[in-house]
């Protein structure tokens, strides 16, 4: 059983199959899940108001069943993590953050940043011609009829690099808080690269498997550049933004004010969701074209958002999510394909 010095954690031999049910986050997550999936075919009707091509002719049923799939999947990586640290030292997240004030203080400051650049977004979006910026890239998991161009790429990189990395860090930084207090920094290096290796081999086998269709059709010229090209715009675009703002800053005030690991793993798998709120299939013109879109988002990234939490609290390193689970799977190799359609690589 690992030693932990993290706030809110299960108490010492006690088995995190019986602890976590008893947990009050827990409870309140199954069960509104639970309601917004029986929700889904009285919304939809004979269809979903997606524009997702991949999936055209899919039932509302099937739909359902692919985007429930995200969370088995992301539980698995979860068992997955906890057995691979099971021995080490957990850091103390929590410890990272002055206060419980001044972590008030900043999480409303950084929601409220986070509202602003995403309202931002959808007008630079509408002015550069792509759509409403979002922290994936138009295209990326599910594609577009019609792709961006290779600027609107550069535009959604550089935005998102900007405002949710580069200035949020440089802030924190003026501020006095060092890499290690940004969890950026790891405590454990063979571990972390351990860890790395593992989620990165099962998430990428799993995923190459059922989603990987897109990436073997590509001719050996098109695996050779859109690979590169797929890494690096989303490393810049989506990776380092999620890493730095979500994850490296917030998580750990999340904890703070939470005083529970659960919870705080629920508000990573709900803050990631928001981050990807105005993702370019996301329907927004009436009640229940809003509410389904918000359903699905919830179903496509609140699973994996608690991974990269999970990943970040049981290291205290946030570069661990972002290579193990986030830059090369999935972005390397499933969104290959729209790097491939907006470069026209033949």
């Amino acid at each position: 059983m690992a030693q932990t010095a993290t706030t809110g954690s299960r108490p010492r031999g006690a088995g995190w199959w019986l602890w976590l049910p008893r947990q009050r986050s827990f409870q309140l997550t199954a069960v509104v899940w639970l309601v917004l999936s029986l929700a889904v075919p009285f919304l939809a009707g004979p269809g979903l108001p997606f524009d997702r091509p991949s999936l055209e002719g899919q039932s509302v049923t099937l739909q359902l069943l692919n985007a429930e799939s995200n969370l088995v999947l992301a539980l698995g990586v979860i068992a997955l993590t906890m057995i691979v640290t099971r021995h080490r030292v957990v850091p103390d997240l929590a410890a990272r953050v002055p206060s419980r004030a001044m972590a008030w203080v900043e999480v409303s400051a950084l929601i409220a940043y986070g509202v602003l650049i995403q309202a931002v977004g959808m007008l630079v979006g509408k002015m550069i011609g792509s759509g409403p910026i979002s922290a994936h890239m138009v295209g990326s998991i599910y594609a577009s009829r019609e792709p961006i161009t290779p600027t609107q790429a550069l535009d959604w990189a550089v935005y998102n690099f900007v405002l949710y990395a580069a200035i949020p860090y440089l802030v924190f930084r003026v501020r006095g808080y060092s890499n290690a207090a940004l969890s950026l920094h790891s405590s454990d290096r063979a571990n972390d690269a351990l860890l790395i290796v593992v989620v990165l081999l099962f998430e990428g086998a799993v995923e190459l498997a059922f989603i990987g269709g897109g990436f073997f059709s590509l001719s050996t010229t098109q695996k050779l550049l859109g690979v590169p090209l797929a890494t690096v715009f989303n490393f810049v675009g989506t990776v380092l933004p999620v890493m730095i703002y979500l994850y490296a800053i917030l998580l750990p005030r999340f904890l703070k004010l939470t005083g529970s690991v659960p919870a705080t793993i629920v508000l990573g798998g709900l803050g990631y969701t928001a981050m990807h709120v105005f993702d370019h299939w996301a329907v927004y013109d009436g009640f229940v074209d809003g509410t389904l879109s918000v359903i699905f988002l919830l179903l496509q990234y609140f699973g994996p958002g608690m991974v990269k939490s999970v990943l970040t609290i049981r290291t205290g390193n946030a570069w661990v999510h972002a290579l193990a689970y986030h830059a090369i799977a999935p972005h390397a190799y499933v969104d290959a394909p729209n790097l491939v359609r907006i470069f026209r690589i033949r």
